[in-house]
């Protein structure tokens, strides 16, 4: 009965406009009646109804895994190789140019590009900066007008500790060679001793902090993310959405918030075997995902499910608990589908559409940074379309 009373009690504060604490963010993450969620999934579905409408956006993009060497080992990490390892790759800037053409002629407002640590790139005399200063000027010298969402802050952060630079110096470089703005991943979780044991090697939660508002005050805008369903309590969600938010508010430089859940069917089997399972639960993701609009309330507006991950029925069905936008078409993806995804790796325009549409709602178009693409770009997209044909 307690418990009933102080569910009641949050969700009430919340519709009042009070922000919502990290404790009782740790409550409502916690809740397993199911007519708890459903009280928690109604508010959050209100909530983006209050504050973005019912309509749903989409972005055409294509995802560039550009190289799986990497000198980390993180341990749900199923994507990375030795440089000398069977599967180990790394794409020239000739394929690299031919993968961004054929996504430009499809539409694609937008190329996502990550890759892994190698300190390899590094030319005779030269800096690893270098090697991605040359890789986003290739780019942009035949592509200026498509949106580039490149480079991790964990990728930033090892090139500036590699050619011992400053962070702000690594990220105005790559902003003035054209880098639009970056995906927030390598965030997993935000709470220091859970992070040691997921990801020993990677930069800790305060040089992630640290490099994030740089690439803000930058003029770098960037998604923000979790890393969910795999050792992490509820209370560790619940301060990784407090850091973002924190974040946030101080800088509003995120665009989106994207919750990824654990996938290991193919990953190293340490944690695998902790976790106890392959993929991801749904009812989990779902939750999570509806505390999270709660939580960010108008700090934060846009909210997007991993059709890769929890496949576009699910992803159509977060749409239900507090989640406006339903992800990109990538084309293609490398990192989750190697640790064994179920959600696919390609999702056309229509198909995102039709997940919306069976979900009772509209779609609509938009680009990297949450405008929308007017009716008249799309014409003119699918016009450069039919002459690459």
């Amino acid at each position: 009965m307690r418990d009933w009373k102080r569910l009641h009690a949050t969700l009430d504060a919340v519709r009042q406009g009070r922000e919502m604490t990290v404790p009782e963010a740790a409550f409502l993450l916690g809740q397993a009646d199911p007519a708890a969620r459903e009280l928690v999934r109604t508010a959050a579905d209100r909530l983006r109804a209050d504050l973005v409408g019912e309509r749903v956006s989409y972005v055409i993009n294509r995802n560039i895994n550009f190289s799986n060497i990497c000198i980390q080992h993180c341990s749900f990490c199923a994507f990375r190789r030795d440089a000398q390892e069977a599967g180990a790759y790394s794409l020239d800037f000739a394929h690299i140019l031919q993968k961004t053409a054929e996504a430009v002629a499809s539409g694609a407002t937008e190329i996502c590009m990550q890759g892994g640590l190698n300190p390899a790139v590094r030319a005779a005399g030269g800096r690893v900066l270098d090697y991605y200063l040359q890789l986003v000027d290739a780019i942009k010298a035949q592509f200026p007008r498509i949106h580039l969402h490149a480079f991790s802050p964990q990728e930033s952060f090892f090139i500036a500790r590699e050619d011992r630079l400053p962070i702000e110096t690594v990220l105005g470089e790559l902003r003035a060679a054209g880098v639009d703005s970056m995906p927030g991943t390598a965030a997993e979780v935000l709470h220091e001793p859970v992070r040691r044991r997921l990801c020993p090697e990677k930069l800790s939660t305060l040089a992630w902090v640290r490099t994030v508002e740089a690439a803000h005050r930058t003029g770098l805008p960037m998604t923000s993310t979790m890393l969910s369903g795999h050792i992490e309590t509820a209370m560790h969600r619940a301060i990784h959405l407090g850091v973002l938010r924190t974040i946030q508010k101080r800088t509003g430089g995120f665009t989106e918030f994207v919750l990824l859940p654990y996938v290991g069917l193919a990953a190293p089997r340490a944690l695998r075997a902790r976790v106890g399972r392959d993929q991801p639960q749904l009812a989990d993701a779902l939750l999570t995902q509806a505390v999270a609009r709660l939580f960010f309330g108008r700090s934060l507006v846009n909210h997007q499910p991993s059709w890769v991950k929890l496949g576009l029925e699910g992803a159509g069905e977060a749409l239900r608990w507090g989640c406006n936008d339903i992800g990109g078409t990538l084309m293609e993806e490398h990192i989750t589908a190697m640790a064994g995804a179920r959600g696919g790796t390609c999702q056309t325009p229509e198909a995102l559409c039709a997940a919306v549409f069976q979900a009772g709602r509209t779609a609509y178009q938009r680009d990297t940074l949450y405008r929308e693409v007017a009716a008249e770009s799309i014409q003119a997209a699918a016009s450069l379309k039919s002459a690459a044909r």
